[in-house]
Protein backbone atom coordinates (compact mmCIF):
# COMPACT_ATOMS: atom_id res chain seq x y z
CA UNK A 1 0.00 0.00 0.00
CA UNK A 2 2.73 2.46 0.84
CA UNK A 3 4.54 1.45 -2.32
CA UNK A 4 1.46 2.93 -4.24
CA UNK A 5 1.07 5.62 -2.47
CA UNK A 6 4.63 6.41 -3.03
CA UNK A 7 4.23 6.25 -6.45
CA UNK A 8 1.08 8.60 -6.39
CA UNK A 9 2.21 12.11 -5.49
CA UNK A 10 -1.52 12.92 -5.70
CA UNK A 11 -2.63 10.38 -3.12
CA UNK A 12 0.85 10.74 -1.21
CA UNK A 13 -0.34 14.52 -0.54
CA UNK A 14 -4.04 13.33 0.60
CA UNK A 15 -2.76 10.84 2.54
CA UNK A 16 -0.12 13.21 5.04
CA UNK A 17 -3.27 16.38 5.33
CA UNK A 18 -5.66 13.59 6.03
CA UNK A 19 -3.26 12.33 9.03
CA UNK A 20 -1.76 15.82 9.86
CA UNK A 21 -5.52 16.61 10.19
CA UNK A 22 -6.57 13.74 12.49
CA UNK A 23 -3.47 14.37 14.60
CA UNK A 24 -4.01 17.95 15.22
CA UNK A 25 -8.13 17.01 15.54
CA UNK A 26 -7.47 14.79 18.42
CA UNK A 27 -4.54 17.39 20.33
CA UNK A 28 -7.62 20.04 20.19
CA UNK A 29 -10.33 17.63 21.20
CA UNK A 30 -8.06 16.59 24.07
CA UNK A 31 -6.80 20.47 25.03
CA UNK A 32 -10.65 21.13 25.15
CA UNK A 33 -11.57 18.84 27.34
CA UNK A 34 -8.39 19.01 29.95
CA UNK A 35 -8.23 23.09 29.34
CA UNK A 36 -11.83 23.46 29.45
CA UNK A 37 -12.93 26.78 31.81
CA UNK A 38 -15.93 26.64 34.08
CA UNK A 39 -18.46 29.52 33.61
CA UNK A 40 -20.53 31.28 36.11
CA UNK A 41 -23.46 28.77 37.10
CA UNK A 42 -25.45 32.21 38.07
CA UNK A 43 -25.14 33.85 34.71
CA UNK A 44 -26.49 30.80 33.09
CA UNK A 45 -29.70 31.12 35.17
CA UNK A 46 -30.32 34.40 34.94
CA UNK A 47 -29.41 34.52 30.79
CA UNK A 48 -32.23 31.56 31.39
CA UNK A 49 -34.72 33.84 32.66
CA UNK A 50 -34.28 37.01 30.46
CA UNK A 51 -36.61 36.69 27.44
CA UNK A 52 -33.40 36.58 24.33
CA UNK A 53 -34.82 38.71 22.21
CA UNK A 54 -31.60 40.34 21.65
CA UNK A 55 -33.06 44.01 21.61
CA UNK A 56 -30.28 46.42 23.89
CA UNK A 57 -33.23 47.99 25.71
CA UNK A 58 -31.18 47.07 28.85
CA UNK A 59 -28.49 49.15 27.62
CA UNK A 60 -26.38 46.20 27.11
CA UNK A 61 -25.51 44.61 23.47
CA UNK A 62 -27.77 41.65 23.87
CA UNK A 63 -29.32 39.13 26.65
CA UNK A 64 -25.90 37.55 27.52
CA UNK A 65 -23.67 40.75 28.56
CA UNK A 66 -26.99 41.55 30.16
CA UNK A 67 -26.93 38.45 32.56
CA UNK A 68 -23.29 38.83 33.31
CA UNK A 69 -23.50 42.52 34.38
CA UNK A 70 -26.48 41.36 36.69
CA UNK A 71 -24.33 38.56 37.77
CA UNK A 72 -21.17 40.17 37.86
CA UNK A 73 -21.48 44.18 38.44
CA UNK A 74 -24.43 44.37 40.32
CA UNK A 75 -26.85 45.72 37.81
CA UNK A 76 -30.26 46.58 38.46
CA UNK A 77 -32.80 43.40 37.20
CA UNK A 78 -34.96 46.06 36.31
CA UNK A 79 -34.02 47.38 32.81
CA UNK A 80 -35.50 44.41 30.68
CA UNK A 81 -38.96 46.06 29.04
CA UNK A 82 -39.63 42.54 27.11
CA UNK A 83 -39.29 40.09 30.63
CA UNK A 84 -41.67 42.98 31.96
CA UNK A 85 -42.77 42.32 36.00
CA UNK A 86 -42.67 38.91 35.30
CA UNK A 87 -39.08 38.40 34.68
CA UNK A 88 -38.06 40.75 37.25
CA UNK A 89 -39.81 38.78 39.97
CA UNK A 90 -38.26 35.64 38.69
CA UNK A 91 -34.57 37.47 38.37
CA UNK A 92 -36.02 38.49 42.20
CA UNK A 93 -36.44 34.91 43.16
CA UNK A 94 -32.95 33.66 41.82
CA UNK A 95 -30.81 36.11 43.29
CA UNK A 96 -33.06 36.45 46.62
CA UNK A 97 -33.25 40.30 46.02
CA UNK A 98 -36.53 42.38 46.52
CA UNK A 99 -38.58 43.18 43.19
CA UNK A 100 -38.34 46.30 41.47
CA UNK A 101 -40.74 47.92 39.34
CA UNK A 102 -39.43 48.39 35.81
CA UNK A 103 -37.39 50.88 35.26
CA UNK A 104 -39.52 53.13 32.41
CA UNK A 105 -36.19 55.25 30.90
CA UNK A 106 -35.38 51.12 29.37
CA UNK A 107 -39.15 50.97 27.72
CA UNK A 108 -42.63 49.85 28.76
CA UNK A 109 -44.26 46.53 29.03
CA UNK A 110 -45.43 45.27 25.87
CA UNK A 111 -47.26 42.45 24.05
CA UNK A 112 -45.00 40.22 22.23
CA UNK A 113 -44.93 41.00 18.46
CA UNK A 114 -43.07 39.55 15.65
CA UNK A 115 -41.86 41.40 12.47
CA UNK A 116 -43.81 41.70 9.12
CA UNK A 117 -42.55 43.28 5.78
CA UNK A 118 -44.75 44.37 2.86
CA UNK A 119 -42.99 42.45 0.53
CA UNK A 120 -44.32 44.34 -2.49
CA UNK A 121 -42.65 47.58 -1.04
CA UNK A 122 -39.40 45.89 0.08
CA UNK A 123 -36.56 47.37 -2.32
CA UNK A 124 -34.05 44.84 -0.79
CA UNK A 125 -31.65 47.02 0.29
CA UNK A 126 -30.78 44.22 3.32
CA UNK A 127 -30.30 47.01 6.20
CA UNK A 128 -33.06 45.19 8.09
CA UNK A 129 -30.80 41.97 7.47
CA UNK A 130 -27.80 43.68 9.61
CA UNK A 131 -30.09 45.27 11.87
CA UNK A 132 -31.17 41.96 12.73
CA UNK A 133 -29.67 40.22 15.88
CA UNK A 134 -30.71 36.72 15.54
CA UNK A 135 -31.05 36.18 11.71
CA UNK A 136 -34.44 35.95 11.76
CA UNK A 137 -34.45 38.07 8.10
CA UNK A 138 -34.16 35.98 5.10
CA UNK A 139 -32.79 37.78 1.74
CA UNK A 140 -30.45 39.43 -0.62
CA UNK A 141 -29.33 42.26 -1.90
CA UNK A 142 -31.80 44.20 -4.62
CA UNK A 143 -34.21 40.70 -3.71
CA UNK A 144 -37.57 40.80 -1.99
CA UNK A 145 -36.78 40.13 2.40
CA UNK A 146 -39.15 37.98 4.21
CA UNK A 147 -39.09 37.36 8.58
CA UNK A 148 -38.91 33.86 9.89
CA UNK A 149 -41.27 34.43 12.16
CA UNK A 150 -40.48 31.22 13.70
CA UNK A 151 -37.08 32.85 14.81
CA UNK A 152 -38.25 36.46 15.20
CA UNK A 153 -38.03 37.69 18.73
CA UNK A 154 -39.95 41.06 18.07
CA UNK A 155 -36.67 43.31 18.96
CA UNK A 156 -38.03 45.87 17.03
CA UNK A 157 -34.20 46.76 16.18
CA UNK A 158 -35.33 46.11 12.05
CA UNK A 159 -37.99 48.75 11.85
CA UNK A 160 -35.74 52.13 11.99
CA UNK A 161 -33.32 51.28 9.49
CA UNK A 162 -35.65 50.38 6.57
CA UNK A 163 -35.89 53.42 4.46
CA UNK A 164 -39.20 52.81 3.22
CA UNK A 165 -41.03 52.09 6.19
CA UNK A 166 -42.17 48.71 4.85
CA UNK A 167 -41.95 46.62 8.10
CA UNK A 168 -44.81 46.34 11.01
CA UNK A 169 -44.70 44.80 14.15
CA UNK A 170 -47.47 42.79 14.65
CA UNK A 171 -48.89 41.23 17.93
CA UNK A 172 -48.34 37.64 17.91
CA UNK A 173 -51.59 35.41 18.64
CA UNK A 174 -51.75 34.23 22.02
CA UNK A 175 -51.84 30.41 22.15
CA UNK A 176 -51.08 27.86 24.96
CA UNK A 177 -47.47 28.02 24.44
CA UNK A 178 -46.94 31.35 24.71
CA UNK A 179 -49.56 32.29 27.57
CA UNK A 180 -48.51 33.23 30.47
CA UNK A 181 -50.00 34.42 33.63
CA UNK A 182 -49.32 38.17 34.38
CA UNK A 183 -48.06 38.53 38.28
CA UNK A 184 -49.64 42.06 39.81
CA UNK A 185 -47.23 44.62 40.81
CA UNK A 186 -45.32 44.16 44.17
CA UNK A 187 -45.19 47.01 44.75
CA UNK A 188 -48.45 48.60 44.24
CA UNK A 189 -50.44 45.97 45.63
CA UNK A 190 -48.92 46.05 49.00
CA UNK A 191 -52.03 45.17 51.79
CA UNK A 192 -51.48 46.96 55.03
CA UNK A 193 -52.70 44.97 57.69
CA UNK A 194 -54.25 46.35 60.82
CA UNK A 195 -54.68 44.72 64.13
CA UNK A 196 -57.63 45.09 66.05
CA UNK A 197 -59.38 44.08 69.46
CA UNK A 198 -61.93 41.26 68.57
CA UNK A 199 -63.46 42.51 72.01
CA UNK A 200 -64.25 45.85 70.59
CA UNK A 201 -65.70 44.74 67.70
CA UNK A 202 -68.07 42.35 69.61
CA UNK A 203 -68.66 45.25 71.48
CA UNK A 204 -69.62 47.67 68.65
CA UNK A 205 -71.64 45.06 66.87
CA UNK A 206 -73.65 44.70 69.99
CA UNK A 207 -74.09 48.35 70.05
CA UNK A 208 -75.40 48.45 66.45
CA UNK A 209 -78.14 45.90 67.51
CA UNK A 210 -79.16 47.15 70.21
Amino acid sequence: MFEFIAQSPLLAALFALVSLGAAFGALLGYAAVRFKTEGNPIVDQINDILPQTQCGQCGHPGCRPYAEAIANEDEAINKCPPGGEAGIQALADLLDVEAIPLDAEHGEEDVTSVAYIREAECIGCTKCIQACPVDAILGAAKQMHTVIVSECTGCDLCVEPCPVDCIDMIPEAQTLQNWSWHLPDPVSREVDIIATDPASNNSRNEDQAA
